[in-house]
């Protein structure tokens, strides 16, 4: 290595330049000698050593043998060494003369030092490096950003000092070093989301993959990640699986996510609620979401205080990973009613909407399991048919906790996560693998078909259970026994819990019980408002009121008059819903209502047992 003698007021006389110049018959001694005086001249403290040499051959007179140099970057720990064109880049600045003036673009490094190209949308963006200080910091920008003047400001939240006074000159250096360096500049694959990306494999798990998504799902992007030891993590899975079947099902639920896309399934819930406190539903979600990443509550797992258009975003985000929100309650109003939609999340796909230019954005979409806790149901009484479809609600009691020794549990999977659901995706994706799969998963799907369930319910159940019986086999190698059709069977709604309907029906029937004072047909008492009249296993109502009762409790009045007269459960006058019925002395319009018969138990005795 060369011994250089100089000092830093060396370097402002023209000697090193001299001794360098010697050797310009020699163009690659000189190209090495001028590299490794750069650096020597960066060690004593002086920047700029290229420019300095520069503005020296140009001092020059002409020679015959003329020496040419790049104008390039010259930062001090640069990633890269840019051809910089016009533009004077060294620590002090990026500036380019024009006549008498400077334009400067930025006060302090910055360069493009990777090309990113989003595989689902062929989107290019920019990775800048820069520095301010000692330390060399990057962040990734749409090049729609960098090519309008007006957006390339907002860079300055990031700590980019661009501003309205520099911000064409800034654009104009980004874009003219992007386009002088086009194959010095290395182009890398992007991704914006987690899940299968055709040809390259499961995001996040494919080496050399960048992330150029939100910024706001940057922090959730770095929790799937492994940590920890895998042997402890099997170890508390196990014990986990082994103190309930609900455990069982949400852990498997977790991982049967990732089989939903393949599998070509809809999205669904799994949904534990329970009024009593302590019975581990947090923690067996938290265990879930340990199959992925970081199950701390805020990390991987969010809760339901959030906008409908956040949490869309993060289950298009999360793609095929398991959706986890925790306290249901977190959602209601003031009045105690739930403002959570099942059909946003079950859809599986977002809001179209437009943006500024007259278009439309790219609508998101989503194929994976939420997995969700609560105080209350997920779906009440007149929920739709599609919403209770979609949800396996269970019911956790304090007789039965979910999770034992919760704090435990919960501080083990905090230091230990992110193993198992890796080696599961590496798994399915194997030649031939998801051609078996698919196979069991028909089957298992025909076998719940054939229970009081409907097949969306089937499907959802089937999914978990095939999930569970892939689980025990690839990650725990055999040492867990699989959940069964029959233990998953009872946790599912019957056809007739499902059915709208139905359910409107005995709603009905229950009001009918309620107000019957008030089905009286006649009443001398101006205080008892008549709705109605009940003759037999008849109850005429009035119709304004029939039509009330329903809305008030949330069902459609045309979908239910259709199905209570598919199902001969209201008498009719010809075409019409309604018949004829005298109240209070006024022939009325009325639905007739027909009750069904109760087997009623026997009667009390008076006697008084001995």
């Amino acid at each position: 290595m060369d011994e250089w003698t100089y000092e830093k007021d060396d370097f402002l006389t023209t000697a090193p330049y001299e001794e360098l110049y010697k050797l310009r018959e020699k163009p690659f001694v000189h190209a090495a000698k001028m590299e490794s005086l750069a650096l020597y001249s960066a060690s004593k403290g002086f920047r700029g050593f290229k420019t300095m040499y520069k503005n020296y051959v140009q001092s020059l007179k002409p020679q015959n043998n003329p020496i040419y140099i790049d104008n390039v970057t010259n930062f001090t720990g640069q990633p890269l060494e840019l051809n910089a064109g016009d533009w004077e880049a060294c620590d002090d600045g990026i500036y380019k003369k024009i006549g008498f003036s400077e334009d400067i673009a930025c006060p302090h490094p910055i360069m493009p030092v990777e090309r990113l190209v989003n595989i689902d949308t062929g989107e290019e963006k920019l990775q800048l490096a820069f520095r301010k200080g000692t330390v060399w910091r990057r962040i990734i920008v749409s090049k729609i950003v960098l090519a309008s003047s007006n957006k390339v400001t907002e860079l300055a939240g990031s700590g980019i000092a661009v501003t309205s006074q520099n911000a064409r000159a800034f654009i104009q250096y980004i874009s003219d070093l992007e386009n002088l360096n086009y194959d010095t500049i290395p182009e890398r694959k992007s991704i914006g989301r987690f899940g299968h990306i055709p040809g390259e494999g499961f995001s996040p798990f494919v080496e050399g993959l960048i992330f150029d998504g939100d910024a706001s799902f940057s922090t959730m992007f770095r929790t799937v990640r492994s940590h920890g030891s895998e042997e402890k993590w099997l170890d508390i899975a196990g014990e986990v699986r082994g103190m309930s079947t609900t455990a069982a099902i949400i852990l498997a639920a977790s991982f049967a996510s990732v089989l939903l896309e393949p599998l070509n399934c809809l999205p669904f819930f799994v949904h534990l609620w329970g009024v009593d406190s302590g019975t581990g539903k947090t923690v067996a979600l938290m265990m879930a979401a340990s199959v992925w990443g970081d199950p701390t509550i805020g990390s991987y797992v969010k809760t339901f205080d959030g906008t409908v258009v956040g949490m869309e975003k993060t289950a298009a985000f999360l793609n095929s990973l398991p959706l986890c929100l925790d306290e249901l309650q977190l959602a209601k109003d003031g009045k105690g009613r739930t403002n959570f939609d099942v059909y946003k999340l079950a859809q599986g796909v977002g809001r179209t909407r437009g943006n500024r230019s007259g278009g439309v954005d790219i609508t998101p979409t989503w194929h994976n399991c939420i997995l969700t806790t609560g105080e209350s149901p997920l779906t009440g009484q007149a929920s739709g048919a599609g919403a209770i479809n979609r949800v396996i609600d269970i019911e956790c009691k304090s007789s039965q906790a979910v999770i034992k020794d919760g704090m435990r549990i919960s501080s083990i999977i905090k230091r230990n996560f992110g193993w198992a659901g890796k080696k599961f995706v590496e798994q399915i994706y194997k030649p031939g693998i998801l051609d078996v799969i698919t196979q069991r998963y028909q089957s298992l799907f025909h076998d719940l078909s054939d229970q009081d369930t409907t097949e969306k319910q089937a499907m959802a159940a089937a999914a978990v259970i095939l999930a569970d019986e892939l689980v025990c086999q690839w990650v725990f190698s055999g040492t867990q026994k699989p959940l069964t059709v029959a233990q998953l069977s009872e946790f599912l709604a019957s056809k007739a819990a499902v059915s709208a309907g139905d359910r409107g029906y005995k709603y009905l029937c229950d009001w009918v019980t309620q107000h019957s004072n008030q089905l009286c047909g006649r009443s001398e008492n101006s205080t008892i408002e008549v709705l109605g009249a009940l003759d037999g296993n008849r109850a005429y109502i009035i119709r304004s009121v029939f039509e009330r009762i329903l809305q008030d409790a949330g069902y459609s009045t045309a979908a239910m008059i259709s199905y209570l007269r598919q199902e001969n459960l209201i008498e009719c006058r010809g075409k019409h819903n309604t018949k004829g019925k005298r109240i209070n002395g006024i022939p009325t319009e009325c639905f007739c209502l027909v009750l069904p018969p109760v087997d009623m138990d026997d009667e009390e005795s008076d006697e008084l047992p001995l």
